[in-house]
């Protein structure tokens, strides 16, 4: 048996009718494991390497329970204490090495994992996720195959209630998983699960975070961070702003942006950018883009399409209200955060 273990977590979920996997809930994955645990483990459940999804049932969940207590784990002895009798699907994933996942299970435990802090966007190997994630109705009643949301409505009808449909789509909210220690999330339906929110971020009422994506630390996210983005410490997304993912097609550069930048009020990038950056609102900086760089009296030295501008730092962006250029001239001042906004999340 390998000496190095990716993850392991016992999982609860939901499957449909016809027994496959529509979600599962990871109460408190663990990121590499030690051997002598999965060995410990492996020995309850008959787990002989490699990535696997192992289902539990009672008697194994009350195994897994009195080991936990040896180990002092207290936390995970209550988890299976709750799996024991719970009656729901229950699984153990152990992932020895990160590869591509390979079912249902495993591809909700890498989700959690980003949104648990684990690891970062782009820190596991997300290949092939999107098959394995059903498209299914996040309900009020938790998640319903949509071959059999129909006769769940009709029966809830009949029982004189209303199943609500809050989405139809293959990632749940993030808040229904996991809630990290220090943030504020005004619109919890704007956070998918897999995104990693940074401790002290705000994610305002027209924020959005998607999977694989996230922030550093303390930001003010009011714009859209797509798939792939990470953004850092001390920048603020304004209003309506939006950053091209890497799901967006365009250039293959991985964008990011770096600390203490401004992406101004519908503004946006598909470039990387450096610390202490600014975007003025409005204007959408794509890789192809020509801009003028001035010098410090604003004389134009060049231009220059702004990917050859990516991850620089110190950098300020507009459009010239009377030519209609966009022009870049060095950036002097860093954004300040309202630090009453973030201090007590």
């Amino acid at each position: 048996m390998s000496k190095e273990f990716f993850s392991m977590a016992a999982g609860i979920g939901t499957k449909n009718g016809n027994g496959e996997w529509l979600e599962v809930f990871y109460p408190s994955p663990l990121f590499q494991p030690s051997a002598d645990l999965v060995e410990s483990v492996a020995s309850i459940v008959g787990y002989k390497g490699g990535n696997t999804v192992i289902t539990l049932d009672g008697a194994t969940c009350h195994a897994l329970e009195e080991l936990c207590m040896q180990h002092t784990m207290l936390d995970h002895a209550l988890i299976f204490s709750a799996f024991e009798t719970s009656g729901r699907p229950c699984v153990l994933s152990i992932l020895e090495t990160d590869e591509a996942p390979q079912s249902t299970p495993e591809a909700y435990l890498k989700l959690h994992l980003i949104s648990h802090r684990h690891v970062r966007p782009h820190g596991t190997n997300l290949d092939g996720i999107f098959p394995l994630l059903p498209n299914v109705a996040w309900t009020n009643e938790g998640a319903i195959d949509l071959n059999e949301l129909p006769a769940r409505q009709l029966a809830a009808r009949a029982r004189g209630q209303l199943l609500d449909v809050q989405s139809v789509d293959k990632f749940p909210r993030m808040t229904n998983y996991v809630v990290p220690k220090g943030v504020r999330i005004a619109h919890t339906a704007r956070v998918r699960l897999g995104a990693y929110i940074g401790e002290g971020t705000t994610v305002m009422h027209e924020g959005f975070v998607n999977f694989n994506a996230g922030t550093e630390g303390k930001s003010m996210i009011e714009g859209r961070v797509s798939a792939g983005i990470w953004v850092g410490e001390g920048s603020d997304l304004g209003g309506g702003c939006s950053t091209m993912g890497t799901l967006s097609g365009g250039n293959d550069i991985v964008v990011s942006i770096g600390r203490n930048c401004l992406i101004g009020a519908e503004a946006g990038i598909n470039i990387p950018l450096g610390d202490c950056c600014t975007v003025a609102a409005g204007l959408y900086l794509t890789a192809g883009a020509k801009v003028t760089v001035l010098d410090k009296d604003k004389n134009p030295v060049e231009v220059v399409k702004a990917i050859e501008l990516a991850g620089k730092s110190d950098l300020l962006f507009w459009r010239n209200s009377q030519t209609g250029a966009i022009e870049c001239l060095a950036n002097k001042s860093a954004v300040k955060l309202n630090e009453e906004l973030h201090a007590h999340n």
